[in-house]
C-alpha cells in the first residue's frame, strides 16, 4: 500500500510539510510506503478547462505542463493521498487550489481513479480560516467518492513562522490519530477497489 501527500505551501520544509511527515511517519509504522511531493518552487497552474482529459481519458492534464501532473500521476498509482495546504485569506493556497481542480477534471474523465481511495485534509493556520481551507480539500473527496480518515479534532496544526508548530502538541496529536485511522481505513479497504 502507497500514501502520498502534496503540500501546497510555497514554503518547502515548512509548517504544512512538517504536518505532513508526520501523518506520514505514523503510516510508516504501519508499513504502509509513503511519498511527500512538495509543490514549493514549481509551477502549478490552473485548469484551463480545455477538457482534452475527458478526450484521451489517460489520466493526465494536458492543459498545462508542470508539477500537476507528477502529482496526478503519483496520486493515480497511489492508494491513498493527503493534501496539505497553509490558510491564505482563509482558503487554499491557489497551487493547492490548482491541484484540486485539475485532479478533480482528470479523476471524472477516468471513473475508477479516485473512488474508495483514502483521502485526508491537513491545513495549518497561522490564527483563523482553517476549517473553509479544509472544507475546500474534502470537496475534491466527497465528489470524487473516496473515503475520508479524520481524527479526534478537525486535521489542522498552527504555526506561522517556520517550524512553529511543533510546538502545537494537540495538532501534533491530531496527526498521529490521523495516520492511526488512514492506516486502519487503508487495511479495511485493501484489495476492495
Amino acid at each position: 500500500m502507497k500514501v502520498v501527500a502534496v503540500s501546497g505551501s510555497a514554503r518547502k520544509g515548512g509548517n504544512t510539510a512538517i504536518m505532513l511527515r508526520r501523518v506520514l511517519g505514523v503510516l510508516e509504522t504501519h508499513g504502509i510506503e509513503t511519498e511527500l511531493i512538495e509543490l514549493a518552487g514549481k509551477k502549478a497552474q490552473g485548469c484551463t478547462v480545455c477538457l482534452k482529459c475527458r478526450e484521451t481519458k489517460d489520466r493526465r492534464c494536458h492543459g498545462r505542463k508542470d508539477a500537476i501532473n507528477e502529482c496526478i500521476e503519483a496520486v493515480a498509482d497511489a492508494d491513498g493521498v493527503i493534501i496539505g495546504s497553509p490558510v491564505y485569506f482563509a482558503d487554499v493556497t491557489p497551487e493547492t487550489k490548482a491541484f484540486i481542480d485539475r485532479l478533480g477534471y482528470v479523476a471524472g474523465a477516468n471513473p475508477g481513479m479516485l473512488e474508495r481511495k483514502v483521502g485526508a485534509a491537513v491545513v495549518v493556520e497561522r490564527r483563523g480560516g482553517a476549517v473553509h481551507a479544509f472544507d475546500s480539500i474534502m470537496h475534491l473527496f466527497m465528489i470524487r467518492q473516496m473515503i475520508v480518515a479524520g481524527s479526534r479534532y478537525w486535521n489542522l496544526g498552527f504555526g506561522g513562522v517556520p517550524g512553529e508548530v511543533e510546538a502545537d502538541e494537540e495538532g501534533l496529536a491530531t496527526m498521529d490519530v490521523l495516520g492511526e485511522n488512514m492506516a486502519w481505513l487503508l487495511g479495511c479497504t485493501a484489495g476492495a477497489r
